[in-house]
């Protein structure tokens, strides 16, 4: 029997329509959620990401702006805009569209957002708070991996869980999502020693390396629910996984197709901490006005 699919379309169609509603209602009570989106210099595989992030907002009904710069930006130029927007009160989320141009610092970029606009949880401020088990924002792809276990109603308590790949946008905050839930984690790199054999071992196995078809189904434990975070464009123009789907689908219980698992997942979840903005400002000016 092959997997069963953890359609990503699907659940982003059914969680974007519960923004809609939740937001609906706030823009009734005059704040319509606000997302800002800049981006620096010419990347294809960005512009189709910003595009999605702006379509997204349109369709959930959010104020959204859109930023382009050319790639001669000064650091000090967008570090300027950016306490611009902290500043504005129509502007509830805030996101810099990766990779930067090299001359300008991603991480002192990232530091200059405010931490309650930082929609990307990918402040210093936020990704501490994550490592406590109190995050303001969860990164938006871990998050939108825990809503696709959620949606199988996967028991992670004392389940083992391995996630291959550590970097600070996936790996390390899926791995403190995953603890946080009561799993035991294992995280892997492109170091790990013999790494089929601590894959085979996981319950939850969570790829996010950007090497195409890199975990084969041999290296899947019967049974387990793989997450596959990679997206690759393979020669031929096809996209495909860090997971091999073809081997992997025949020895999963549950596995997320590339196209079509994660990606809508990562703008959803966007989307949810724009709105999380929103409801925290407002419970903070409430909080506010009593001191």
């Amino acid at each position: 029997m092959p997997a069963r699919i953890i359609d990503g379309v699907q659940l982003s169609k059914k969680i974007r329509a519960e923004i809609a509603t939740r937001s609906a209602i706030l823009t009734a009570k005059g704040v319509r959620p606000g997302l800002a989106v800049i981006m620096v210099g010419e990347n294809p595989a960005s512009e189709v990401y910003v595009r999605n992030k702006v379509k997204a907002c349109e369709d959930v009904d959010f104020h959204s702006v859109l930023e382009r710069y050319a790639d001669d930006l000064e650091e000090n130029e967008l570090l300027a805009r950016i306490a611009i927007l902290n500043a504005d009160p129509s502007i509830h989320g805030i996101l810099v569209q990766l990779p930067l141009p090299n001359h300008i610092s991603a991480e002192r970029v990232i530091e200059s957002i405010a931490p309650e606009k930082d929609v990307d949880g990918f402040h210093i401020a936020n990704a501490g708070a994550l490592m406590i088990g109190k995050p303001l924002f969860k990164p938006c792809t871990p998050y939108g991996c825990m809503k696709m276990l959620e949606s199988i109603d996967y028991p992670l308590r004392g389940a083992r869980a391995v996630v291959v790949g550590a970097s600070n946008i996936v790996g390390k905050p899926m791995a403190m999502l995953l603890l946080q839930a009561g799993a035991t984690v294992t995280l892997c790199n492109s170091k790990t020693r013999d790494l089929g054999s601590v894959t085979k071992d996981a319950d939850v196995l969570v790829v996010a390396t950007g090497k195409p078809k890199m975990i084969m189904g041999n290296m899947v434990k019967p049974g387990a629910v793989v997450i596959d975070v990679g997206i690759n464009r393979l020669p031929d123009g096809k996209l495909c996984g860090d997971v091999d789907f073809d081997t992997a689908k025949y020895v999963a219980d549950w596995i997320t197709p590339v196209p079509g698992g994660v990606g809508p997942m990562t703008i959803t979840m966007l989307l949810m901490n724009t709105l999380e903005a929103v409801e925290h400002s407002l419970t903070h000016h409430k909080h506010g006005a009593h001191k």
